[in-house]
């Protein structure tokens, strides 16, 4: 019984030294009926902790997974312990996110087990990964391709997730349960080989044992120096994307001028990118094009990245959008999608027109209601005020020098199927104000 004790002793160190909770906190406990959650159960009810037990019922195993849900709800019962429990239809749900099984499983646990914690009044909630689980982890990240932070392994405590089992090997953990014969379910999925997580714990560590049988141990070692060193490194990125990022709502600046200067200016964009789900092997493209001409577009699964004048412009995807606002009479002010104010007036002798790019003022006998709002489209062409001559919006904007995100957000005001106002840039010259004119539509933008 002294390997039993040793791991109790080491389980209450482990949470006290990264203070991962208190002894007056809930703590709701992830058990799956697995050895790993079992024993993590097992080690919980020595303490003086209020703990409750959440199982999910993924539905891959038929009758397998709804006896492991039978199996933890006894052992909740005998131990007297509250049970919570959620089925899911897992395959479902991967199919309708076009994501694999095991990321279907993730993703619905992490989301029920968190709303779980709420509804029931948790503090925490306790999953049972191990020093085995870091190591497969780590693995995975690098056969994957993965940056520095994918070779920190799994984190001991995040937001209100908390892992009190990771200072702990798996052998470590079938010897406890071995010592205090605990009972627990074995998952059948667990040898099958097609998985790569098992392909790695039953085929590539066992290779590595060979040549060290401390080599998780060690490995794990390795694996603390280098979030030591992730530490400290990620302190010297957010110091330099202080200097050479900006974000201004929804849209993201990256100076180019700043980006060039800096050593290791890939390692750098890598890091500024990674909110943004740009992959790493776009990054040597992206620094190629910042001696180009502008305009050059990279798109991830979420963001498009933009190489500009003067900075790399990120902003989120949005759907083209081919939707009409319109306008009648009486409109005074309009909020969607930009906000404007109209004021109708008579019009008077030397009255002065104001030229901020922020008023139209307009010959209102001209006009043709409903006004409508929307998105300029290619062949749109309007007569900029003072030209008599035609010109494409395209073309007016190149002139403009706007950039492609300036121009994709620009909205034009139109009356029938004539452009009245390039809102915020220039009025139309057909509806200008002329001596004759007897009523003027102001309209400035809120």
């Amino acid at each position: 019984m002294e390997k039993a004790k040793e791991l109790w002793l080491s389980f209450t160190d482990f949470i006290s030294r990264n203070q991962l909770f208190s002894g007056t906190d809930n703590v709701l406990l992830a058990v799956s009926g697995g050895i790993d959650s079992m024993v993590m159960a097992n080690l919980f009810l020595k303490t003086d902790n209020t703990i409750g037990i959440s199982h999910c019922n993924f539905q891959l195993r038929g009758t397998e997974s709804d006896n492991d849900e039978k199996f933890v709800r006894e052992f909740a019962e005998k131990s007297n312990t509250p049970f919570y429990t959620k089925s899911f239809d897992t395959e479902k749900y991967a199919e309708e996110k076009k994501v694999s099984i095991q990321m279907a499983a993730r993703d619905l646990r992490y989301e029920w087990l968190e709303k779980n914690r709420i509804t029931e009044g948790f503090d925490y909630i306790a999953l049972a990964h191990n020093k085995n689980d870091i190591l497969e982890t780590v693995l995975l990240n690098i056969a994957r391709g993965t940056g520095l932070k994918g070779m920190t392994g799994i984190k001991k405590k995040s937001d209100h997730i908390i892992r009190p089992l990771l200072f702990a090997t798996r052998k470590e953990i079938v010897q406890y349960s071995d010592n205090n014969d605990l009972s627990y379910r074995e998952d059948s999925s667990n040898v099958q080989i097609k998985y790569k997580r098992n392909k790695i714990r039953h085929q590539i560590i066992p290779e590595f044992e060979e040549l060290n049988p401390d080599f998780i141990d060690s490995f794990s070692q390795t694996i603390n120096q280098i979030e030591e060193a992730y530490g400290i490194f990620k302190n010297m990125v957010n110091k330099k994307k202080e200097q050479t990022v900006t974000e201004i709502g929804d849209k993201t600046l990256i100076d180019i001028y700043k980006l060039r200067n800096l050593s290791n200016k890939a390692t750098y964009l890598y890091e500024f990118l990674k909110p943004y789900h740009f992959p790493s092997q776009i990054i040597p493209d992206i620094i190629e094009s910042l001696e180009g001409i502008p305009g050059k577009q990279f798109l991830s699964p979420t963001h498009r990245l933009i190489k500009d004048r003067n900075h790399l412009i990120i902003t989120p995807q949005k759907k083209d959008t081919t939707e009409k606002f319109y306008i009648d009479k009486e409109t005074k002010e309009l909020t969607q999608p930009i906000r404007l104010l109209f004021r109708k007036f008579s019009s008077k002798p030397n009255l002065k027109i104001p030229h901020s790019p922020d008023i139209a003022w307009v010959d209102a006998s001209n006009l043709e209601y409903p006004l409508i709002i929307r998105k300029w489209k290619a062949g749109d062409y309007f007569y900029p005020l003072g030209m008599q001559d035609p010109k494409k919006l395209s073309d007016f904007f190149i002139d403009e020098k706007l950039s492609l995100i300036e121009k994709e957000n620009s909205w034009i005001l139109t009356s029938g199927d004539k452009i009245v106002w390039v809102i915020g840039k220039r009025i139309d010259d057909r509806f200008r104000i002329e001596k004759e004119t007897n009523k003027i539509l102001e309209i400035k933008t809120g």
